[in-house]
């Protein structure tokens, strides 16, 4: 059974920062690209950023400058360091693998909160 772990949510005050981890089992790591999704209060869910299996890396807008996704096979694991936060970055981050339209699967989930 795949899985996807996602850890290092919580409350933070605005211009701080957070790293999210999410652990991926049962699946081959390497050849998935990984992604973070995020989901605010009465929001649909939307891409934060992505890194495919050779390391190239797309961030929406709203994150360029600010966040960094980053990978390690050996762990199976991806990372998401998150700087400068903002009250709108509230939301519940998601882990996603992609290696297909058949292969694809999300974690359950981390809370972010943003307040001061």
């Amino acid at each position: 059974q795949v899985q996807l772990v996602e850890s290092g949510g919580g409350l933070v005050q605005p211009g701080g920062s957070l790293r999210l981890s999410c652990a991926a089992s049962n699946i081959t790591f390497s050849l998935y690209t990984m992604g973070w999704y995020r989901q605010g209060p009465e929001k649909q869910r939307e891409l934060v950023a992505t890194v495919t299996n050779r390391g190239s890396t797309n961030y929406a807008d709203f994150v360029k400058g600010r966040f960094i996704i980053s990978r390690d096979n050996a762990k199976n694991t991806v990372y998401l360091q998150m700087n400068s936060l903002k009250p709108e970055d509230t939301a519940v981050y998601y882990c996603n693998a992609q290696f297909t339209a058949f292969h694809n699967y999300w974690g359950r989930g981390t809370q972010v909160t943003v307040s001061s």
